[in-house]
């Protein structure tokens, strides 16, 4: 029989390993959320692509199953007592896939293409990115002793579902509201987008957190 030595594990094993323990039972709804959100952006670019009205559906369906992962998320993470700064971290960057850049994803496979409307949707994003950024750094501050926040500081980010339903309906009416101001043209619905950003970045608007 052939003798053998074992390797020993070298000094980064250990870190790596501790990264995958630190992964709780809610933190897999969490990854859930952001696939879904990636699942959409991968759909959205099949409607750009071939034009079919099933890739448009999967996508949008799948902007409401991120929120119920990302609901389910947090009532696990009570339910077990389990938080952490890692699972915070991965919900805020999960959302942000989900209902930020894969709405955004759609609505410019929708036809929200011109450079405007490319200007509106990324301000969308980038309100929805600070948003996200700011509760993170105000959460504690917010919480006080208790260990739960009270109040939402600007529209929480999966309400851009309601935006992304209003453009697909008019979308479906045949009516999107193109624009044409000084040689440059837009479209009306892409001020869905701007309003629910500044609505997100807004902290003068406090909604209580369930």
């Amino acid at each position: 029989m052939v003798g053998y030595r074992v390797r020993p594990m070298s000094d980064e094993s250990p870190r790596h390993f501790s990264l995958i323990r630190e992964f709780h039972l809610a933190d897999f709804f969490t990854i859930a959320n952001g696939c879904c959100g990636v699942g959409a952006i991968f759909w959205a670019m099949k409607f750009v692509e071939f034009g079919n009205l099933r890739s448009l559906v999967v996508a949008t369906a799948l902007i409401p199953v991120a929120l119920v992962c990302d609901v389910l998320d947090g009532r696990v993470a009570r339910w077990r007592h389990k938080a952490s700064p890692m699972g915070r971290e991965l919900d805020s960057l999960a959302d942000l896939i989900s209902f930020g850049v894969a709405p955004a994803t759609i609505a410019y496979s929708l036809g929200l293409k011109t450079t405007w409307d490319q200007i509106g949707l990324t301000f969308f994003v980038v309100c929805g990115l600070s948003r996200l950024a700011r509760y993170n750094i105000t959460a504690e501050d917010l919480a006080g002793t208790s260990d739960k926040v009270p109040y939402f500081e600007g529209t929480p980010i999966p309400t851009s579902l309601v935006p992304l339903l209003m453009c697909l309906a008019l979308w479906q009416a045949d009516y999107l509201g193109l624009v044409a101001i000084g040689g440059q043209s837009f479209h009306l619905a892409t001020f869905l987008f701007v309003v629910s950003g500044g609505l997100m970045a807004s902290r003068t608007i406090h909604i209580p957190k369930p």
